[in-house]
């Protein structure tokens, strides 16, 4: 079985195309520019030759492309964006559009003419078909497609993004399915949660999804690092470029949790998150109030903070004296982390997968 993992962040996007007749290590894999830096570029591009632009597709991360669309509206450019692409930037379309973005609809955009057109979309098969094409790696012939992204979800009007994503994380959680409760096959996705569908409409048809949010996948795949899998009681950290997610985990079960930005974090106010959490101190409101996404403890009971294991793009934010963490690195590579973390939560999902995932993963 071969299975495509795609972990998009908002730097890289990390591929790792497993197959249980090879030994994890043996596996192939990309680190690449991710879609919204590729797209971010192309804005870039435009801006600096004075072109106008036009973009179409479907809702993707946004990040380093928002803030390029920033700065070509700045230089006096014009932007006309799909509503779907333009969601990108931000679900609420009226905030979109005091950015200064025309929106037209698809019929328009058809039309419209004297523009650089270009698409958004966060997973792009063909592109890394043609890759491993190079390679003499045919990826239609891939049993499983699985993907993660980071998805705040279609918060209502005057509900704020932090706090809509932040509960939508601890009903997860309390669902009782661990972190792999994240993932979902590609036909049961929450509404809600739209940059998850759109990457399973951009996805090719004859094969089939699993999508997942990117920070539990990481957290996920830490876990398979043997010495991660060993402590009864640990806390893991996912330091990504924007977000940061740390759990707190003991005997397995999620004890309890917290995401933040990662600007936001110095290395000293990230120590006395984490010594709070395994204290089970951690206020949400406190860190709610602090710009982050907020906290949940389930099980409050103080741990001795002996253990800490970080992975992520980030991860030197917290390598330091105080904490001496672990620096994870799943089959030898921490870059994977999330790839191996949606490889393991498709074993858990799909019946039909998970003999021959676990098969070639122990456990």
């Amino acid at each position: 079985m071969q299975i495509l993992a795609i972990d998009i962040g908002t730097g890289t996007q990390d591929v790792l195309l497993f197959d249980t007749d090879k030994e994890p290590e043996n596996a192939l894999k990309l680190v690449m520019p991710s879609p919204t830096v590729q797209l971010a570029q192309a804005i870039g591009a435009a801006t600096r030759s004075g072109e106008d632009l036009l973009l179409t597709g479907v809702t993707m991360g946004g990040g380093p492309c928002t803030w390029a669309a920033e700065e070509h509206l700045r230089a006096g450019l014009r932007l006309f964006a799909t509503p779907d692409a333009a969601r990108t930037f931000d679900d609420d379309l009226d905030r979109v559009t005091a950015m200064g973005v025309v929106l037209v609809s698809d019929e328009e955009a058809v039309e419209l003419t004297g523009v650089r057109r270009l698409r958004t979309l966060d997973f792009d098969f063909e592109a890394l078909a043609r890759a491993f094409g190079v390679f003499g790696v045919d990826l239609n012939q891939v049993d499983l497609l699985a993907v993660a992204v980071f998805d705040h979800g279609a918060a209502p009007p005057g509900v704020s993004d932090r706090l809509f994503r932040f509960e939508y994380l601890a009903e997860r959680i309390r669902s009782g399915a661990g972190l792999s409760g994240f993932a979902f096959p590609g036909d049961r996705i929450p509404p809600r949660m739209t940059r998850l569908q759109a990457v399973a409409a951009t996805a090719p048809a004859n094969h089939p999804l699993v999508v997942m949010d990117t920070a539990p996948a990481a957290i996920l795949g830490a876990m398979e690092d043997p010495h991660v899998a060993r402590q009864r009681d640990a806390i893991l950290v996912n330091v990504g470029n924007l977000h940061t997610l740390a759990f707190h985990l003991r005997d397995g079960e999620i004890a309890g949790l917290f995401e933040h930005h990662t600007g936001l974090l110095s290395r000293e106010r990230l120590e006395e998150l984490l010594a709070q959490l395994a204290a089970g101190t951690l206020s949400h409101d406190e860190l709610f109030a602090g710009h982050g996404h907020g906290a949940l403890l389930l099980d409050p009971t103080p741990s001795p903070l002996d253990f800490v294991a970080v992975t992520g793009p980030r991860r030197g934010l917290l390598v330091g004296p105080a904490l001496r963490p672990y620096l994870a690195v799943p089959h030898g590579d921490m870059m994977m982390a999330g790839c191996w973390g949606l490889v393991r939560a498709c074993a858990h999902l799909l019946p039909w997968a998970a003999g021959a995932i676990e098969g070639a993963l122990g456990r």
